[in-house]
């Protein structure tokens, strides 16, 4: 039975991370890859990174988990595997060549002016290629965990551990043990590194998080995909909600004006357990209210994919241009409008222009013919 619910909440996610990437791109409270703010003030709009970077990733790696387990009971470990390569690793391999060097190129234009100017074209290329992953890293780290994924599946051949977690998320103790689980995703983000030696190389560790994310997404596989605990938080997805809400309130309050992207922020307890409380209240509300599909959620579930696979290059591109050449002109009202009309219009023309050309659809979404 397809459980509507999840694949609703894993596309209206995806929607909210090209939003959070509108707000994101133009912080100035010194997160890293925007091209800067509008000066030194406070700009409350970026209380939208706030509000959703604790927990919209790790709800990705939360539903990837159930996901993997459900894919695991209908095909053979091998088939799976060969299918999560096709559609995780191609695109952000061979893909970065094909589409996402367009991205590389807006980020090496630091300023408006290019930095690889004096470098020969074909190594610039090779250069914008590389610099191009940006969201990209979030489907490395994918097929990274379906690799390890086998050997645990191997290990526990007869899934005994894995019932054995649903019976102690689903017993009488089932909801309190589901939150202290908050346990582990702040022991997750405690395995960053604090204090950065090599930036580059440090940077990038913290940015993939895979502890973090590797233990999210094996939460999902073991706990959250039996049926009793969905029924679970389906049933105080309310009381979970207004807790993350009342959290999550002191957490800006307290907080805003800091990068909330460095390591000792993200560690923090309030933290983790308001992005942990999101994370369940969201899985409760869509189990509740929105286990049902129509025509675009339809749509939406077959498409998001693609669309989070692009929808990066029309942030970089419009939003470069418009900032770089258009500051003077435009109020930073009209330029965060036109950038979020431009990400939620372009980004779906992008995918269904790509996704019908031969070759091009596996290279850039691990897709496969067309019947």
């Amino acid at each position: 039975m397809r459980r509507h619910w999840i694949d609703n909440l894993r596309w209206v996610t995806v929607l909210l991370v090209l939003l959070y990437h509108v707000v994101y791109f133009y912080n100035n409270k010194g997160v890293f890859g925007g091209v800067g703010g509008f000066g030194d003030g406070p700009q409350y709009q970026d209380v939208l990174m706030y509000i959703l970077y604790p927990w919209f990733m790790p709800l990705l790696f939360l539903l990837a988990g159930i996901g993997s387990r459900y894919s695991l009971e209908k095909v053979p470990a091998g088939q799976w595997f060969k299918s999560r390569t096709r559609k995780l690793l191609v695109p952000s391999t061979i893909g970065l060549f094909v589409f996402q060097w367009m991205v590389g190129y807006f980020n090496t234009h630091v300023g408006g002016t290019d930095v690889l100017a004096a470098v020969p074209q074909p190594v610039k290329y090779l250069i914008w290629s590389v610099n191009g992953i940006g969201p990209l890293w979030f489907i490395q780290d994918l097929w990274l965990f379906s690799l390890i994924l086998l050997i645990i599946n191997a290990i526990d051949k007869n899934g005994r551990f894995h019932s054995w977690c649903g019976k102690m998320a689903s017993g009488k103790l089932g909801m309190a043990l589901i939150v202290l689980l908050v346990f582990l995703f702040w022991l997750g983000e405690k395995t960053l590194i604090m204090e950065p030696r090599v930036q580059s190389l440090d940077g990038l560790y913290n940015l993939y998080k895979p502890v973090f994310y590797f233990i999210v997404f094996m939460m999902g596989y073991l706990v959250f995909s039996h049926d009793k605990v969905q029924e679970t938080l389906g049933r105080f997805w309310a009381p979970m909600m207004l807790f993350a809400v009342v959290t999550g309130a002191v957490l800006v309050v307290t907080t805003f004006g800091q990068n909330n992207t460095t390591p000792q922020y993200m560690a923090s307890p309030l933290n983790c357990l308001y992005g942990w409380l999101m994370c369940l209240a969201m899985m409760g509300w869509f189990k509740a209210k929105f286990d049902r599909t129509g025509k675009f959620a339809d749509y939406m579930t077959k498409s998001s994919f693609g669309i989070y696979v692009v929808h990066y290059l029309v942030i970089a591109g419009v939003g470069s241009y418009m900032y770089f050449n258009m500051r003077e002109q435009l109020p930073p009202f009209a330029m965060y409008l036109i950038l979020t009309v431009a990400v939620f219009a372009i980004s779906p023309l992008i995918y269904e222009g790509l996704h019908r050309i031969p070759f091009i659809r596996w290279c850039v979404f691990g897709e496969k013919k067309n019947k």
